[in-house]
């Protein structure tokens, strides 16, 4: 829906061709999810959340500038719960704390081969293995930045942002670990190029955490790496999807630990007339087997790999390896349904030193699309060996835009 605003004085004095034209666009999101927890080894082995998240706003734009601001709030009609702030963490961490916020506060400038963007926003790369949004968390991750993309030839873009702050899923509660914001001087660089075996991509990520004393700035890093995601047809009814990618990451600005550690990843999927095969390898390398010294992601969307459980969003000190297998299978539409999605995957997680088998997980998905609302079922069982204990997780979700 667009409202477009023509100012009178502007149409009284310079007649109508000369009139400034203001395009409105109002924004608003809604999402329902109940999510069900259960962890061997804890006090009270269950958690249950009903969360309702509602994001408005409007985007405003004349020509090649529009300015755009939402803000967002997050309520917990059933808190049975431990949300990584309040209250004692003898039951299961579910990671979406009561919330309101300015969601987003940007202005932009596009032109054909030029963007510049300024102020809170989404930045999302790749496949936000490195830096992302954590759209699934209901209060999800944006960054106070300034970010230029760039394309002066055809296939070639320059992506580079600026961010002096993250603003995290924690909300305005956060504190300690945990806090609202995480300040600090992140370069965020990419430069990519489209080849005819896929697009080819060198980045460069410098992440500064200014965190809390007790966390001991210990998750600053740079990351410097290659990767190639391309799309082949094998017939009419066959295609190919791959990923390869390499980086290498060590300690940067104030971090006291010196470590070098590599990243690895090497994904196929095959589509057959909807049906679809996945298998994929992912290695977040160790160091020295000491805290913190293994390759790290604070900044990238991390419940997308690796399992839901979530077992693995920090990387232990021996580091982790993923063999991961799916299936799956989609259809455009289904009666009344549109974009229907089934989808199961299995995980082996291994460390990457000391031989150590962390344990397996399975993943299900089913979602599909009624009108303007998405509707899903999640499942995530992990199964413990040598890391954390036995953990199920369901969500059940609705997700609303206008």
């Amino acid at each position: 829906m667009k409202i477009l605003i023509v100012p009178a004085a502007a149409l009284a004095v310079a007649g109508p061709a000369c009139a400034q034209q203001i395009a409105l666009k109002p924004i608003a999101e809604a999402r329902l999810r109940y999510e069900h927890a259960e962890q061997d080894g804890l006090p009270i082995d269950t958690s249950d959340a009903v969360t309702a998240r509602i994001r408005a706003g409007v985007s405003a734009s004349s020509g090649a500038i529009s300015a755009t601001v939402v803000g967002q709030g997050n309520l917990a009609i059933v808190g049975k719960y431990y949300d990584g702030l309040n209250g004692p963490a003898n039951r299961p961490l579910i990671a979406d704390p009561q919330n309101i916020a300015l969601y987003l506060a940007q202005v932009q400038y596009k032109s054909r081969a030029l963007t510049l963007t300024g102020g809170r926003q989404k930045i999302a790369l790749d496949d936000e293995r490195f830096v992302g949004n954590v759209a699934f968390r209901d209060n999800a991750q944006t960054f106070d930045a300034v970010r230029a993309e760039l394309t002066p030839l055809k296939g070639l873009k320059l992506d580079v942002a600026y961010a002096w702050s993250v603003r995290t899923i924690w909300g305005f509660e956060g504190r300690g670990v945990r806090q609202q914001a995480v300040s600090g001087d992140n370069v965020f660089a990419n430069v990519s190029y489209v080849t005819p075996v896929g697009t080819l991509t060198g980045f460069a990520y410098l992440v500064d955490q200014d965190e809390a004393a007790a966390q001991g700035f210990r998750l600053s890093s740079q990351t410097y790496g290659l990767r190639l995601a391309g799309t082949q047809p094998l017939s009419k009814a066959v295609k190919l999807s791959y990923q390869l990618s390499h980086a290498r990451q060590s300690d940067y600005h104030r971090n006291p630990n010196d470590y070098r550690a590599d990243y690895w990843l090497a994904d196929a999927l095959l589509d057959i007339r909807g049906w679809k095969l996945n298998a994929g390898y992912e290695v977040l390398g160790a160091d020295r087997g000491r805290a913190l010294t293994s390759f790290q992601t604070p900044l990238g969307t991390n419940f997308k790999f690796q399992g839901w459980a979530d077992k693995l969003l920090t990387t232990p000190a021996n580091g982790v390896r993923d063999l991961y297998f799916g299936g799956g299978y989609g259809m455009a539409k289904w009666g009344a349904l549109s974009a229907v999605t089934l989808q199961a995957t299995w995980h082996r997680f291994d460390s990457d030193r000391l031989n150590q088998r962390y344990g397996t997980e399975w993943n299900l998905l089913a979602s599909a699309k009624v009108h303007k609302t998405t509707l899903s079922v999640r499942y995530a069982d992990y199964k413990a060996k040598a890391l954390a204990t036995n953990t199920r997780k369901v969500w059940l979700q609705a997700d609303w835009a206008l």
